[in-house]
């Protein structure tokens, strides 16, 4: 064998090799993180499909990051909604070097994960986790785009007390960092204002049994329930409020009830009666909201549940982070997530120095004939 057949041979084995390494660095993995399986799995598989939309996006525009075309690829991973394995796929994630994650979706989740993506200095973005704790723990990697539950139960107290004329609640809460958070700020606000909390009942995410919840607080004869959960917990205790003769009791919850998915849910239990937070405008009150929502429907052939068009958002933040630093290495872009002006579908975002999207907006919403409907949102 000649020496130049040798010269030749070993130069097609380095192109190849670094034709190879190109194509890898070429490569920017963002990954979503929430629920894709169990209860809540309508809401993971919502924050899914709009990062998936996002990536699509990317990728059809020819997104360019150091003046190098990238292509983005998405990582579905699944934490189940609890905790333990929360922090696995954090640091599953960490391990694998990815450039970026959007989630978790619950608080409860997302804040152990939190510890784990400050550590390896990798910038999440959650679209749903609201606990307030989430952002007072100091992680430079932890930002958010929606309202937290302090400013979520704090407004539905408000509206309790002076809309409503409410002077008696029952608060029952499921035990997780975000349902019991959320119950808290509701009580913390509702108490200020000279209400009375009539009863302080707990469940677990897990049940689907409330009568003896609410057989004791039919006794307490409460004005009104207010429940920190998720929206399949929801739509059973509004049917089973309704079988005790209580189903006319308003009934109160923040963002994880007010989903598209509550009225099928509920069924005819879901009614005016119903009034709930979200930590964001109305989708489509939302500047790109009805064009979004047109989109995800004829891409999944059903509609939005809540957080979608935020995680979207998150990734397009993500990616721009990358494209103003000229690197998609965590390291390097993410001082410019904190630097964030971003007019995207939900409105315009910017973040303050702990990863809180400034002048989020609180909407309260009802469902008349199960129709989703805004009574008002706040900044």
């Amino acid at each position: 064998m000649s020496s130049s057949y040798c010269v030749k041979s070993a130069l097609s084995v380095l192109l190849v090799v670094s034709a190879a390494s190109a194509f890898a660095q070429d490569k920017v993995r963002i990954a979503v993180v929430g629920p894709l399986s169990g209860p809540a799995a309508n809401y993971g598989k919502d924050n899914e499909r709009g990062a998936q939309l996002a990536i699509e996006d990317l990728n059809a525009s020819q997104f360019r990051i150091g003046g190098k075309a990238v292509k983005f690829e998405l990582i579905s991973e699944d934490d189940q909604a609890d905790p333990k394995q929360g922090t696995a796929v954090a640091q599953k994630l960490v391990d694998s070097g990815v450039n970026g994650v959007v989630g978790h979706n619950n608080s409860g989740t997302t804040i152990p994960a939190a510890r784990i993506y400050s550590e390896a200095g990798l910038p999440h973005i959650t679209p749903a986790a609201s606990n307030p704790k989430l952002t007072q723990l100091g992680y430079k990697t932890t930002f958010r785009t929606i309202a937290h539950d302090g400013m979520i139960g704090s407004a539905l107290a408000v509206f309790a007390a002076t809309k409503l004329k409410i002077h008696s609640v029952a608060l029952i809460d499921d035990r997780t960092a975000y349902g019991q958070g959320l119950a808290d700020e509701f009580e913390k606000t509702f108490k200020s204002l000279g209400g009375t909390v009539v009863a302080r009942e707990f469940t677990s995410d897990k049940a689907t049994d409330f009568s003896p919840i609410l057989t004791t607080i039919k006794g307490k004869k409460a004005q009104a329930v207010f429940f920190g959960g998720l929206d399949g917990q929801a739509g059973s205790m509004l049917r089973q409020m309704a079988q005790l003769g209580i189903g006319q009791l308003p009934f109160m919850g923040g963002d994880g009830v007010c989903t598209g998915d509550l009225p099928k849910l509920g069924a005819q239990a879901v009614g005016k009666n119903v009034i709930c937070g979200d930590g964001g405008e109305a989708l489509m009150d939302m500047k790109g909201g009805p064009g979004f929502a047109q989109r995800y429907k004829a891409a999944y052939s059903t509609d939005v549940v809540v957080y979608a068009p935020y995680a979207y958002d998150n990734v397009m933040i993500l990616a721009n982070a990358m494209r103003a630093a000229g690197s998609a290495e965590p390291a390097k872009y993410l001082a410019y997530v904190g630097k964030t002006k971003y007019e995207g579908i939900t409105g315009h975002i910017e973040f303050d120095g702990t990863g809180q999207r400034k002048n989020a907006a609180v909407t309260l919403s009802t469902y008349p004939q199960g129709v989703k409907t805004t009574l008002v949102t706040m900044k």
